[in-house]
């Protein structure tokens, strides 16, 4: 794992490890990356529960009660799924935080309204979800690794902000 990665999960086992919070995740194209970088760092089954990979619509519905109509309207790959993935893995996985990942990596998968490199984030408890979209392409391999990088950054600028609260 990257140094940036593994910071980044110190940080959050630091936030999370002595306050009794816990965190999933519900991930689609980065097909558990997110899980795997949270996991890599030891103790973190004090406070990660566990992850759904919703790789088809199929799971988005039935584990994480994604909506059909949101699916067939917008496609898996906006700013709605992204959300209701989040809340759909607290629910599901009985946690108080969860991040999300749906979208399109490549190398293929595009269309001229959702082109590769479109990757919608998910993050914070389910009365609190907040997104980010990336939009840059820069191959496959690259794309993920910035999609689980920016998750993880992005849930702990949320943490820093509850605990300001």
């Amino acid at each position: 794992m990257e140094l940036e990665t593994k910071v980044l999960s110190q940080q959050i086992q630091e936030a999370l490890y002595n306050n009794d919070k816990t965190l999933g995740t519900a991930e689609s194209c980065t097909g558990g990356g997110i899980a795997e970088a949270i996991v890599a760092v030891p103790g973190a089954s004090q406070y990660f529960k566990g992850g759904i990979v919703s790789y088809t619509n199929e799971i988005k519905e039935k584990l994480l009660g994604v909506s059909h109509e949101v699916l067939e309207e917008q496609t898996a790959v906006c700013e709605e799924v992204a959300k209701e993935m989040v809340i759909g893995a607290c629910n599901t996985l009985g946690v108080d935080y969860a991040i999300s990942a749906t979208g399109v990596a490549g190398p293929t998968g595009g269309t001229p309204e959702i082109p590769v490199g479109t990757i919608w984030l998910g993050y914070g408890s389910k009365d609190d979800v907040r997104t980010f979209c990336l939009t840059e392409d820069n191959g496959r391999g690259t794309n993920l690794n910035i999609a689980i990088k920016k998750a993880l950054s992005l849930f702990i600028e949320y943490l820093n902000e509850q605990e300001k609260q």
